[in-house]
């Protein structure tokens, strides 16, 4: 934005003024967030450095990517506002976790193209499976808090690839063992082992951080209400599920779903 030096503007002097168009200030005048108090005597809006300012904040808050609607109780209440930033805030340092990491993988996947002259494919499958990770954060986010999924981004990012690979297939492996164990007794031995490595596999996941726990858990409630992807994705079965919460209250645990 530019500024000049009068002490008024019509509408199209000051949007040229702004940098925005005169369309766009008749929108923030009907949202009630930017309503020059002076007019001409011809009845035209007339704008001020004052004005001046409030565009500017409210151009801040939509480059952060807030909507036009909250943004006048934003700009009336300090608290609203603070709050709103700090989610903001949570969001795109999450994205920004994310992004590094689909960054490293390509990074990796170009350089050894590079040294080896010829691509290996299991770093490109890497790239496939972080971006694909990504996309299924999108519907599990709405169950873990702004500061749980930063957390869970973050725990990501300091894992190996290698790591991530080993967890899926114990959890393939446990899911395995549990349909063969639907005829046992919960609390049998058969069943508190399993139990024993369900708790396992949940605080791997989980860093024993308490935040990302209730967001699990809350998920794992939620089942009926899974994209249907993600059900036929999941390798847990309704019989299996159920198997496992006796086992666990039998050991009791508590991180039952």
């Amino acid at each position: 934005m530019k500024t000049g030096t009068k002490d008024v503007y019509h509408a199209k002097e000051f949007a040229e003024l702004a940098g925005v168009t005169v369309r766009a200030l008749h929108h923030y005048d009907r949202l009630g967030l930017l309503r020059p108090k002076q007019r001409s005597e011809g009845g035209y809006r007339l704008y001020s450095m004052r004005d001046f300012a409030r565009l500017e904040q409210l151009v801040v808050l939509k480059f952060l990517g807030i909507p036009l609607k909250q943004m006048r109780a934003l700009l009336e209440s300090e608290a609203n506002l603070a709050g709103v930033l700090q989610r903001q805030f949570n969001v795109l340092a999450e994205k920004r976790l994310q992004l590094d990491r689909a960054i490293r993988a390509i990074g990796n996947a170009r350089r050894s193209l590079q040294s080896r002259n010829e691509p290996d494919w299991k770093l490109f499958q890497l790239i496939v499976q972080e971006i694909e990770m990504q996309k299924k954060m999108e519907w599990k986010g709405k169950y873990f808090s702004p500061s749980a999924k930063l957390k869970v981004a973050a725990r990501r990012s300091e894992l190996s690839a290698e790591f991530l690979d080993k967890a899926n297939k114990e959890w393939a492996e446990f899911h395995a063992d549990v349909q063969a164990s639907l005829g046992e007794d919960p609390a049998g031995l058969k069943g508190q082992a399993l139990a024993a490595r369900w708790k396992k596999l949940i605080e791997d996941f989980t860093g024993g951080d308490p935040e990302i726990l209730e967001g699990l858990k809350a998920m794992m409630a939620d089942r009926a209400n899974w994209p249907a992807e993600a059900k036929a994705a999941s390798l847990a079965t309704p019989e299996g599920e159920e198997f496992i919460k006796k086992a666990v209250r039998a050991a009791r645990y508590s991180l039952v779903p």
